[in-house]
């Protein structure tokens, strides 16, 4: 019952993220007072957050948009930089202002190669894009499954693993309790700071961390870009 508790409050957290920077000091008071409960909750488990707070202090949270636009940006930051694959991106949506699964689908694959896009993306975004056209992924009723349904579902679509669909779940769904183990980053910092390298070791030590592991990957995130001086803008 506690566990669902903690669970509701940071699924309010990360909904209230979705909210304009316009937001009352009331409501911005209230979404900084469930992120403290998250951290508190887990610096008390774990002293490696106590820590990472202590250091460099909270994380700011970014929120992706949901839908098409994002999952196609994912795949080009696949084992790129984020600045690498935004460059990428952007090139991609000066072809066309209406960004939809059919202009995508059309582009030919030279013209993928020469913006950027490598080979085994292009069929990446093209497998998306054709998904969607033939009405065998709903991206926008996504919002409403729980992130097993969305793995469920996003797992289908060739290109898309569960790197890209944990990024998706915490940045776009804002799911609470996503640990993305096939990021390097995150995964570089458990070694780091718990002298964790087996992988099997890490899933069952992260499991501790439940119902706030997206908290406890933001803060890992937090962590690995303050330490080289690096800042994100997605």
């Amino acid at each position: 019952m506690v566990a669902f508790m903690a669970q509701q409050k940071l699924t309010l957290f990360f909904k209230r993220l979705s909210i304009s920077t316009c937001l009352s000091a009331d409501r911005s008071g209230l979404k900084n007072e469930i992120m403290q409960q998250a951290i508190q909750y887990l610096s008390q488990i774990d002293p490696v957050f106590k820590h990472i707070v202590e250091k460099y202090g909270t994380p700011t949270i970014s929120k992706r948009p949901a839908g098409f636009e994002t999952l196609v940006l994912l795949i080009l930051e696949q084992q790129v930089s984020i600045d690498s694959a935004k460059a990428t991106f952007l090139k991609l949506k000066a072809k066309e202002v209406n960004f939809q699964p059919e202009f995508l689908l059309n582009i030919s694959d030279e013209e993928y190669r020469k913006i950027g896009v490598s080979r085994q993306k292009t069929s990446y975004i093209k497998a998306l894009s054709h998904s969607i056209i033939h009405k065998e992924i709903d991206i926008e009723n996504l919002a409403t499954k729980s992130a097993r349904q969305v793995r469920e579902e996003l797992i289908k679509i060739k290109g898309i693993g569960n790197w890209t669909i944990d990024v998706y779940l915490m940045f776009s769904l804002q799911a609470p309790d996503i640990i993305p183990l096939g990021d390097i980053a995150v995964v570089n910092t458990i070694k780091e700071l718990l002298d964790i390298h087996d992988k099997q070791e890490m899933e069952n030590y992260v499991a501790k961390w439940s119902p706030y592991k997206s908290m406890a990957a933001f803060l890992l995130w937090h962590y690995y870009l303050r330490k080289r001086n690096r800042k994100v803008v997605y």
